[in-house]
C-alpha cells in the first residue's frame, strides 16, 4: 500500500491521540523528536563543511518550538545556527526552548520595527530552516510575516521547511503562490495532502508508534538502521552537496 498523505483534520487527531492518556507523549517530547528529525535532515542534505551557517526562522507556535529544538541540535552537530523570531511565542514551553538556545550561546534575533536584521542575517547564512507556520496556517499571510517570507524567497539560499512550507495550505499546497518554495521538506509523523506535488528532497520523521500508524492507515516506510528520518523515494532526488 502507498504512503498516506493526511488532511489537517487527521493531523490534528493524531496529535491529540499522541498526547492523550493512550499515546502518553508530552508536547515537550514531541517537539524534541521533531526538532531532532529536522536537524538530522538538514545535516543530511547540507554538509556542515559547505553549509555551516544556518538561519533558523521560528514562528510563535509549535512549529517555532520545533525550530528552536532543531537550532539546539544543529549547534551540537557543529553548525553555527542563528535564530530569527519575527514574532516570539508566548507559551512557557517556547520561552524555555528559547532559554536553552541562549544557554548554548546561539544568537537570537528578536523582532524589530524593520527587517534590517533579517536582511543582514541572510547575507551571512548558508541555508535557511523554515519553522514559521504549521499545518494550522490559513491565508492570508499577516504582518510581520508578509515582509519576512518574500525576503527569505528572494535570498536564493537553500530552504529546508518543517512539515509544511510556510505560506502553504496544508491541503491545497501553494495554490495562491505566496508560500516559500523549499529545496528540502521534513514531514512530521506523516506527509500532508498539500505536499503531494513537492519535487525536492523529502524526509519523514520516525515516530515509531506502530499502533497509531495502523489505526490511521498511514502506511509509513521502514526506517534504516537507527536513523531518526527516512528519505522518501516518491520525489526526484537532488544531490545538494555537489
Amino acid at each position: 500500500m502507498s504512503l498516506r498523505y493526511i488532511s489537517a483534520r487527521i493531523a490534528q487527531q493524531i496529535d491529540e491521540e499522541l498526547m492523550s492518556s493512550v499515546g502518553a507523549f508530552s508536547i515537550d517530547q514531541l517537539m524534541e523528536l521533531a526538532g531532532l528529525a529536522c536537524a538530522k535532515a538538514l545535516a543530511t542534505a547540507y554538509a556542515r563543511d559547505r553549509y555551516p551557517r544556518v538561519l533558523v526562522c521560528c514562528g510563535p507556535g509549535n512549529q517555532g518550538g520545533d525550530g528552536l529544538v532543531a537550532a539546539r541540535h544543529l549547534g551540537m552537530f557543529g553548525y553555527k545556527p542563528t535564530v530569527y523570531m519575527p514574532k516570539p511565542g508566548s507559551k512557557e514551553i517556547y520561552k524555555r526552548l528559547e532559554k536553552q538556545c541562549v544557554n548554548m550561546e546561539i544568537p537570537i534575533l528578536l523582532p524589530s520595527n524593520g527587517v534590517e536584521d533579517l536582511q543582514h542575517a541572510l547575507q551571512s547564512s548558508d541555508v535557511i530552516l523554515d519553522a514559521i507556520f504549521g499545518f494550522s496556517f490559513k491565508p492570508p499571510i499577516r504582518a510581520p510575516f508578509d515582509k519576512v517570507l518574500p525576503l527569505l524567497s528572494g535570498s536564493r539560499l537553500p530552504i529546508v521547511s518543517v512539515d509544511i512550507p510556510s505560506g502553504w495550505d496544508v491541503e491545497k499546497g501553494n495554490d495562491l503562490g505566496v508560500g516559500l518554495e523549499p529545496d528540502v521538506l521534513v514531514s512530521l509523523t506523516a506527509p500532508k495532502e498539500g505536499v503531494k506535488d513537492f519535487t525536492g528532497r523529502h524526509f519523514l520523521e520516525c515516530m515509531g508508534y506502530r499502533s497509531l500508524e495502523e489505526k490511521f492507515e498511514l502506511n509509513l516506510p521502514a526506517y534504516p538502521g537507527a536513523d531518526q528520518i527516512v528519505e522518501l523515494d516518491s520525489c526526484p532526488k537532488q544531490n545538494l552537496n555537489l
